[in-house]
């Protein structure tokens, strides 16, 4: 949300406080339509450094107090290293998220994964993660395996090939949810949209 008067103003103009006194009204407007339409809304916001601080943490969301506190879950996405391929170019992130503030389940929970430019999240990444993990995927060295599978060398060519055995991908997923089971992690998982991915921040 950008005020009408910043849009129609000069650049260089001081607007103090416009954009979180915008972002109060819009927001005091939106939930009860939210609430009423049974809709999920999705912002999404940058860091940015608070100036002249000394102590404590320095970054902070811009456009005011209001977001923060009608937000029912807050995450913070920050990438802690790049996925590269065969030729060594970059084909995605490895991310860290941090719930930073929950109203659905406890707070403060962390998870990793892997977010592809061609795909997104990657499933099978997360496969990969909680399989080891739970010792159902077996790796030594950098060599990963199934059983009597090799899956190949590097997370990469594990990847690659699961992404041509679906059957095999379902197979372990069946195992790591009834080790999950065994292990005693609750509900987790069993009527999750996503089990896996849940799974993962479970254990995480």
């Amino acid at each position: 949300l950008v005020p009408k008067s910043e849009l129609e103003g000069e650049i260089g103009d001081t607007h103090v406080g416009l954009q979180a006194r915008l972002m109060s009204q819009a927001l005091r407007k939106l939930t009860s339509t939210l609430s009423k339409s049974n809709t999920c809304a999705i912002f999404i916001n940058q860091m940015r450094e608070k100036i002249g601080v000394m102590f404590g943490n320095p970054e902070t969301t811009p456009g005011g107090k209001a977001l923060k506190f009608y937000a029912s879950v807050r995450l913070d996405i920050r990438r802690i290293g790049g996925i590269k391929g065969p030729d060594n170019t970059e084909i995605g992130n490895r991310v860290k998220v941090k719930v930073v503030k929950n109203k659905m389940a406890p707070p403060f929970q962390t998870a990793e994964f892997d977010i592809m430019f061609n795909e997104g999240i990657s499933r099978i990444g997360s496969i990969i993660d909680v399989g080891v993990d739970l010792q159902i995927i077996d790796k030594k060295g950098t060599w990963f395996s199934f059983q009597s599978t090799r899956l190949g060398q590097g997370k990469e060519a594990a990847r690659d090939e699961l992404k041509k055995n679906p059957s095999l991908v379902e197979e372990i997923e069946k195992l790591i949810l009834a080790k999950v089971s065994e292990k005693g992690l609750g509900e987790v998982g069993k009527k999750s949209a996503d089990p896996i991915a849940e799974i993962a921040e479970a254990l995480s």
